[in-house]
């Protein structure tokens, strides 16, 4: 196979390139307006303006208030945050009980793995073979200390949109805190935290053509949870440190163009994932589609049975194309993706899942390169696998 050189990026879930716009936004505040928000005099009140702007920017975005939005360094804090606060007005009121799914991403379930070290007992739920999680299973793992439901509102490797709305109701009726790690959806569906009674949202801006180290937690007014982290009064006391005010701008305006934009960026996408989708199922045998119908319109994860991921990936980053085995933050890992055993594939399987997530800028024309080269990396693997067993190796 010729080596090719000019990239095409089909990673999107991983992560995405940093709009102009929003570079040029953030630009002035490493320069010429880099004085400390926090500080009282004039030279601090433009960079304090573009925060607070910001924070109105991506409140208004889930129906939200801007007091409810609290800045940190991206998703995992977030996730973070949420569970141990929530852990901890939990174990105030004598409730040790915790929610989860067994596809959350892992910022969700190793810090669950933390508390449990901690003495707090976690109930993983198993989705349907689709990746659903059902509401009503939600409602049946409830006990009198249960605490904390959390739910992702979007699978960030195989696509699959959650009930949240459905899940939320259920924890409002109960009176438990609900948190969903939105981190993959948000800027790619639209969520309204009181329509879905959510308690706490994480985001993260690199996922919408924003910055990387920056996110935000949403906590709903009047869930008086702990500081995370101590020392200053940033974040309406909750979170000391100096802002990030480059990257905070910089989220805030890629989050407004995302969402004015999500309409237009998702049709493109769903068009570009189905040309794609379309030629890999047809073209392809013995390949599989992971997830379900109701996914996010960027996403494709496929297991290409007599192949591996590994050889896969491989080979289409010689043709110039990125994509991965699942999430990014267990990349180098060799045990198979915890989604998609939970969702009952088997390990081999899952072994030979790709995850190719398109984004609005990609063409058709490299839906077909990607398709073509596929086939021929697919069909390699295959032919080369089966050669080593019938020499015995």
């Amino acid at each position: 196979m010729e080596q090719r050189h000019n990239r095409i990026y089909l990673d999107h879930a991983a992560t995405t390139r940093t709009r102009q716009e929003a570079v040029s936004a953030m630009l002035p505040y490493f320069t010429e307006l880099y004085g400390n928000p926090s500080s009282v005099y004039e030279f601090a009140a433009e960079p304090k303006r573009a925060i607070a702007a910001a924070r109105k920017i991506l409140a208004d975005s889930i129906g939200a208030a801007p007091s409810e939005i609290y800045f940190t360094s991206g998703g995992s804090e977030s996730d973070n945050w949420a569970l141990t606060a929530a852990a901890e007005l939990g174990e105030k009121e004598g409730k040790k009980h915790i929610i989860t799914t067994a596809i959350e991403h892992h910022a969700i379930l190793n810090t669950c793995s933390y508390l449990e070290e901690r003495g707090f007992d976690v109930t993983c739920l198993r989705p349907d073979e689709q990746g659903c999680v059902s509401p009503e299973s939600v409602e049946a793992a409830i006990r009198p200390d249960t605490c904390l439901i959390s739910v992702m509102a979007a699978n960030n490797e195989i696509g699959t949109i959650e009930p949240v709305r459905e899940i939320g109701m259920i924890a409002r009726k109960h009176g438990i805190l609900f948190h969903t790690d939105a981190v993959q959806a948000y800027g790619h569906m639209r969520i309204d935290v009181k329509e879905c009674g959510i308690d706490m949202m994480s985001a993260s801006a690199h996922k919408l053509n924003g910055p990387r180290g920056v996110g935000f937690l949403y906590i709903r007014r009047g869930v008086r949870v702990r500081s995370y982290i101590r020392g200053g009064a940033q974040e309406h006391g909750r979170r000391a440190g100096t802002e990030n005010t480059p990257g905070i701008v910089g989220f805030g305006k890629a989050a407004e163009l995302a969402f004015a934009e999500l309409d237009e960026h998702a049709e493109t996408e769903r068009k570009l994932r189905d040309h794609l989708l379309g030629r890999i199922l047809t073209e392809i045998p013995d390949t599989v589609l992971n997830g379900a119908e109701s996914r996010l319109s960027n996403n494709i994860n496929v297991t290409f049975r007599g192949a591996d991921a590994e050889s896969i990936l491989i080979m289409l980053d010689m043709q110039g194309i990125c994509a991965s085995g699942g999430s990014a933050c267990a990349s180098g890992s060799l045990d198979p993706s915890h989604v998609l055993t939970a969702i009952g594939r088997s390990e081999e399987d899952a072994r030979a899942a790709v995850r190719l997530t398109v984004g609005y800028e990609n063409t058709e024309e490299e839906m077909d390169y990607a398709a073509d080269r596929l086939k021929e990396i697919v069909a390699r693997i295959r032919r080369m696998r089966g050669a080593e067993h019938s020499s015995g190796r």
